[in-house]
Protein backbone atom coordinates (compact mmCIF):
# COMPACT_ATOMS: atom_id res chain seq x y z
CA UNK A 1 0.00 0.00 0.00
CA UNK A 2 1.22 3.57 -1.33
CA UNK A 3 0.75 6.89 0.50
CA UNK A 4 0.24 10.26 -1.54
CA UNK A 5 3.34 11.88 -0.92
CA UNK A 6 2.00 14.70 0.21
CA UNK A 7 3.86 17.14 -2.10
CA UNK A 8 3.83 21.21 -0.69
CA UNK A 9 0.83 22.70 -3.02
CA UNK A 10 3.53 26.05 -3.71
CA UNK A 11 5.72 25.45 -5.85
CA UNK A 12 8.15 28.46 -5.58
CA UNK A 13 7.14 31.33 -2.59
CA UNK A 14 8.88 34.95 -3.51
CA UNK A 15 8.11 37.27 -0.46
CA UNK A 16 4.30 37.20 -0.34
CA UNK A 17 4.13 36.01 -3.62
CA UNK A 18 3.21 32.37 -4.06
CA UNK A 19 3.36 30.05 -7.30
CA UNK A 20 1.07 27.27 -7.16
CA UNK A 21 1.72 24.00 -8.73
CA UNK A 22 -2.06 23.80 -10.23
CA UNK A 23 -1.36 27.07 -11.46
CA UNK A 24 1.94 25.80 -13.09
CA UNK A 25 0.08 22.81 -14.36
CA UNK A 26 -2.21 25.77 -16.44
CA UNK A 27 0.81 27.09 -17.94
CA UNK A 28 2.28 24.02 -19.23
CA UNK A 29 -1.05 23.45 -20.85
CA UNK A 30 -0.73 26.59 -22.12
CA UNK A 31 2.86 26.31 -23.55
CA UNK A 32 2.20 22.91 -24.68
CA UNK A 33 -0.80 24.10 -26.78
CA UNK A 34 1.28 26.71 -28.53
CA UNK A 35 4.13 24.57 -29.26
CA UNK A 36 2.06 21.75 -30.39
CA UNK A 37 0.15 24.32 -32.36
CA UNK A 38 3.42 25.37 -34.24
CA UNK A 39 3.67 21.86 -35.18
CA UNK A 40 0.23 21.06 -36.25
CA UNK A 41 0.32 24.39 -38.67
CA UNK A 42 3.43 23.14 -40.54
CA UNK A 43 1.56 20.06 -41.22
CA UNK A 44 1.22 20.19 -44.89
CA UNK A 45 -2.96 19.64 -45.15
CA UNK A 46 -3.08 22.32 -41.97
CA UNK A 47 -1.10 24.81 -44.01
CA UNK A 48 -3.11 24.70 -46.78
CA UNK A 49 -5.75 26.25 -44.50
CA UNK A 50 -3.82 29.43 -44.05
CA UNK A 51 -3.46 28.76 -40.43
CA UNK A 52 -0.43 30.77 -38.76
CA UNK A 53 1.01 31.55 -35.88
CA UNK A 54 -0.13 34.65 -35.00
CA UNK A 55 -4.12 32.73 -34.78
CA UNK A 56 -2.32 30.74 -31.93
CA UNK A 57 -1.72 33.33 -29.67
CA UNK A 58 -5.64 35.13 -30.21
CA UNK A 59 -6.85 31.24 -30.29
CA UNK A 60 -5.39 30.89 -26.58
CA UNK A 61 -6.41 33.73 -25.20
CA UNK A 62 -10.07 33.21 -26.25
CA UNK A 63 -9.46 29.59 -24.95
CA UNK A 64 -8.43 30.84 -21.97
CA UNK A 65 -11.58 33.09 -20.65
CA UNK A 66 -13.61 30.31 -21.85
CA UNK A 67 -11.88 27.57 -19.50
CA UNK A 68 -11.93 29.55 -16.69
CA UNK A 69 -15.18 31.41 -16.83
CA UNK A 70 -16.47 27.86 -18.30
CA UNK A 71 -15.47 25.79 -15.42
CA UNK A 72 -16.16 28.06 -13.16
CA UNK A 73 -19.94 28.32 -13.93
CA UNK A 74 -19.78 24.82 -15.09
CA UNK A 75 -18.75 23.79 -11.51
CA UNK A 76 -21.51 26.10 -9.91
CA UNK A 77 -24.48 24.83 -12.35
CA UNK A 78 -23.45 21.32 -12.59
CA UNK A 79 -22.38 20.39 -8.99
CA UNK A 80 -23.38 22.70 -6.14
CA UNK A 81 -25.86 24.91 -7.44
CA UNK A 82 -27.98 25.30 -4.31
CA UNK A 83 -24.83 26.06 -2.20
CA UNK A 84 -23.85 29.39 -4.15
CA UNK A 85 -27.65 30.05 -5.01
CA UNK A 86 -27.15 30.79 -0.98
CA UNK A 87 -23.48 31.99 -1.27
CA UNK A 88 -23.53 34.03 -4.37
CA UNK A 89 -20.47 35.95 -3.61
CA UNK A 90 -18.09 32.36 -3.11
CA UNK A 91 -18.39 32.58 -6.70
CA UNK A 92 -15.31 34.17 -7.19
CA UNK A 93 -13.25 32.66 -4.93
CA UNK A 94 -11.90 30.61 -7.70
CA UNK A 95 -8.47 30.23 -5.22
CA UNK A 96 -10.81 27.92 -3.02
CA UNK A 97 -11.19 25.71 -6.10
CA UNK A 98 -14.12 24.12 -8.29
CA UNK A 99 -13.44 23.90 -11.41
CA UNK A 100 -15.80 21.57 -13.95
CA UNK A 101 -14.19 19.81 -16.72
CA UNK A 102 -17.61 19.93 -18.71
CA UNK A 103 -18.08 23.48 -17.96
CA UNK A 104 -14.62 24.28 -19.39
CA UNK A 105 -15.24 22.10 -22.94
CA UNK A 106 -18.65 24.05 -23.12
CA UNK A 107 -16.50 27.70 -22.55
CA UNK A 108 -13.95 26.82 -24.97
CA UNK A 109 -16.85 25.76 -27.41
CA UNK A 110 -18.58 29.32 -27.03
CA UNK A 111 -14.99 30.96 -27.22
CA UNK A 112 -13.69 29.29 -30.78
CA UNK A 113 -16.78 30.03 -31.90
CA UNK A 114 -16.43 33.78 -31.09
CA UNK A 115 -13.03 33.14 -32.63
CA UNK A 116 -14.15 31.97 -35.77
CA UNK A 117 -16.33 34.87 -36.45
CA UNK A 118 -13.53 37.12 -36.13
CA UNK A 119 -11.37 35.12 -38.38
CA UNK A 120 -14.43 34.05 -40.69
CA UNK A 121 -13.60 30.96 -40.13
CA UNK A 122 -16.37 27.74 -39.60
CA UNK A 123 -16.40 27.20 -35.86
CA UNK A 124 -15.99 23.36 -36.84
CA UNK A 125 -12.19 24.47 -38.57
CA UNK A 126 -11.54 25.91 -35.21
CA UNK A 127 -12.84 23.24 -33.24
CA UNK A 128 -10.81 20.74 -35.73
CA UNK A 129 -7.37 22.33 -35.49
CA UNK A 130 -7.17 22.69 -32.23
CA UNK A 131 -8.78 19.18 -30.69
CA UNK A 132 -5.57 17.19 -30.94
CA UNK A 133 -3.68 19.76 -28.59
CA UNK A 134 -6.19 19.90 -25.71
CA UNK A 135 -5.12 16.71 -24.64
CA UNK A 136 -2.07 17.81 -23.44
CA UNK A 137 -4.06 20.44 -21.28
CA UNK A 138 -6.17 17.68 -19.77
CA UNK A 139 -3.23 15.87 -18.89
CA UNK A 140 -1.33 18.71 -17.13
CA UNK A 141 -5.11 19.07 -15.30
CA UNK A 142 -4.91 15.80 -14.12
CA UNK A 143 -1.58 16.16 -13.05
CA UNK A 144 -2.10 19.46 -11.03
CA UNK A 145 -5.02 16.93 -9.15
CA UNK A 146 -2.81 14.01 -8.13
CA UNK A 147 -0.07 16.68 -6.99
CA UNK A 148 -2.79 18.37 -4.60
CA UNK A 149 -3.72 15.19 -3.57
CA UNK A 150 -7.74 15.74 -4.60
CA UNK A 151 -10.12 14.08 -6.91
CA UNK A 152 -8.80 10.76 -5.28
CA UNK A 153 -10.34 7.75 -6.70
CA UNK A 154 -12.77 4.54 -5.08
CA UNK A 155 -11.26 2.24 -2.18
CA UNK A 156 -9.65 -0.65 -3.49
CA UNK A 157 -7.03 -3.39 -2.77
CA UNK A 158 -4.84 -3.45 -6.19
CA UNK A 159 -1.15 -3.38 -5.20
CA UNK A 160 -0.59 0.48 -6.08
CA UNK A 161 -3.21 1.44 -4.03
CA UNK A 162 -2.80 4.77 -2.62
CA UNK A 163 -3.59 6.55 0.68
CA UNK A 164 -4.85 10.09 0.56
CA UNK A 165 -4.60 12.04 3.88
CA UNK A 166 -6.85 14.20 2.88
CA UNK A 167 -9.24 11.77 2.34
CA UNK A 168 -9.65 11.55 6.27
CA UNK A 169 -9.60 7.68 6.40
CA UNK A 170 -6.96 6.09 6.10
CA UNK A 171 -7.95 3.20 2.95
CA UNK A 172 -6.20 2.77 -0.14
CA UNK A 173 -7.97 4.31 -3.16
CA UNK A 174 -7.24 4.34 -6.87
CA UNK A 175 -4.77 6.75 -7.90
CA UNK A 176 -7.55 7.95 -10.33
CA UNK A 177 -6.03 11.43 -11.55
CA UNK A 178 -3.06 9.39 -12.77
CA UNK A 179 -5.21 7.05 -15.13
CA UNK A 180 -7.13 10.12 -16.20
CA UNK A 181 -3.69 11.77 -16.93
CA UNK A 182 -2.56 8.71 -18.80
CA UNK A 183 -6.00 8.11 -20.49
CA UNK A 184 -7.76 11.16 -21.68
CA UNK A 185 -4.21 12.71 -21.58
CA UNK A 186 -1.40 10.79 -22.95
CA UNK A 187 -4.04 7.86 -24.55
CA UNK A 188 -6.27 10.63 -26.21
CA UNK A 189 -3.34 12.44 -27.46
CA UNK A 190 -1.65 10.12 -29.31
CA UNK A 191 -4.71 8.59 -31.13
CA UNK A 192 -6.26 12.46 -32.08
CA UNK A 193 -2.49 13.42 -33.23
CA UNK A 194 -2.57 10.15 -35.38
CA UNK A 195 -5.69 10.81 -36.74
CA UNK A 196 -5.10 14.21 -37.25
CA UNK A 197 -2.00 14.11 -39.09
CA UNK A 198 -3.85 13.38 -42.38
CA UNK A 199 -6.81 15.37 -43.98
CA UNK A 200 -10.02 14.28 -42.46
CA UNK A 201 -13.22 15.78 -43.27
CA UNK A 202 -14.44 18.73 -41.81
CA UNK A 203 -16.23 17.62 -38.51
CA UNK A 204 -14.36 14.67 -37.68
CA UNK A 205 -11.39 15.27 -36.13
CA UNK A 206 -13.66 17.46 -33.16
CA UNK A 207 -16.12 14.00 -33.30
CA UNK A 208 -13.03 12.28 -32.60
CA UNK A 209 -12.06 14.00 -29.99
CA UNK A 210 -15.53 14.18 -27.96
CA UNK A 211 -16.42 10.53 -28.16
CA UNK A 212 -12.75 9.80 -27.47
CA UNK A 213 -12.60 11.61 -24.40
CA UNK A 214 -16.03 10.45 -23.61
CA UNK A 215 -14.92 7.22 -23.52
CA UNK A 216 -12.09 7.86 -21.40
CA UNK A 217 -13.69 9.86 -18.58
CA UNK A 218 -16.85 7.66 -18.49
CA UNK A 219 -14.44 4.82 -18.01
CA UNK A 220 -12.08 5.92 -15.74
CA UNK A 221 -14.94 7.34 -13.79
CA UNK A 222 -15.57 3.82 -12.08
CA UNK A 223 -12.35 3.98 -10.38
CA UNK A 224 -12.91 7.81 -9.33
CA UNK A 225 -14.88 8.91 -6.16
CA UNK A 226 -17.97 10.21 -6.71
CA UNK A 227 -18.80 14.09 -5.43
CA UNK A 228 -19.67 13.47 -1.64
CA UNK A 229 -22.28 16.18 -1.70
CA UNK A 230 -23.62 14.01 -5.48
CA UNK A 231 -22.71 10.57 -5.26
CA UNK A 232 -24.01 8.26 -7.34
CA UNK A 233 -27.22 8.93 -9.11
CA UNK A 234 -29.26 7.22 -12.11
CA UNK A 235 -27.98 3.80 -13.19
CA UNK A 236 -25.80 3.71 -10.19
CA UNK A 237 -23.72 5.98 -12.70
CA UNK A 238 -21.68 9.24 -11.65
CA UNK A 239 -21.90 12.82 -12.64
CA UNK A 240 -19.13 12.58 -14.67
CA UNK A 241 -20.20 9.99 -16.71
CA UNK A 242 -23.78 11.08 -17.02
CA UNK A 243 -22.22 14.52 -18.45
CA UNK A 244 -19.95 11.76 -20.80
CA UNK A 245 -22.50 9.73 -22.22
CA UNK A 246 -23.98 12.51 -24.55
CA UNK A 247 -20.21 13.43 -25.56
CA UNK A 248 -19.86 9.76 -26.67
CA UNK A 249 -23.53 9.73 -28.99
CA UNK A 250 -22.40 13.47 -30.25
CA UNK A 251 -18.75 12.71 -31.13
CA UNK A 252 -19.85 9.69 -32.84
CA UNK A 253 -23.02 11.24 -34.70
CA UNK A 254 -20.47 14.04 -35.62
CA UNK A 255 -18.05 11.68 -37.22
CA UNK A 256 -20.90 10.11 -39.16
CA UNK A 257 -22.25 13.50 -40.38
CA UNK A 258 -18.65 14.62 -41.42
CA UNK A 259 -18.02 11.58 -43.50
CA UNK A 260 -21.32 11.49 -44.88
CA UNK A 261 -20.55 14.59 -45.95
CA UNK A 262 -18.01 14.43 -47.92
CA UNK A 263 -16.93 14.40 -51.38
CA UNK A 264 -16.55 11.04 -52.91
CA UNK A 265 -13.21 10.56 -54.27
CA UNK A 266 -12.57 10.67 -57.79
CA UNK A 267 -12.50 7.77 -60.28
CA UNK A 268 -9.88 9.11 -62.24
CA UNK A 269 -10.46 9.75 -66.19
Amino acid sequence: MLTHPQFDPIAVQIGPLAIHWYGLMYLLAFVMFLWFGRLRIRQPHVAAQGWQARDLDDMLFYGVLGVILGGRLGYVLFYKPSYYLANPLDLFKVWEGGMAFHGGFLGVVVAMWLFGRARQRSWLQVTDFIAPMVPCGLAAGRLGNFINGELWGRPTDVPWGMVFPQAGDGIARHPSQLYQFAGEGVALFVLLWLFARKPRPVGAVSGAFLAGYGFFRFIAEFAREPDSYLGLLALNLSMGQLLSLPMIAAGIAMMAWAYRRAPAPSSGA
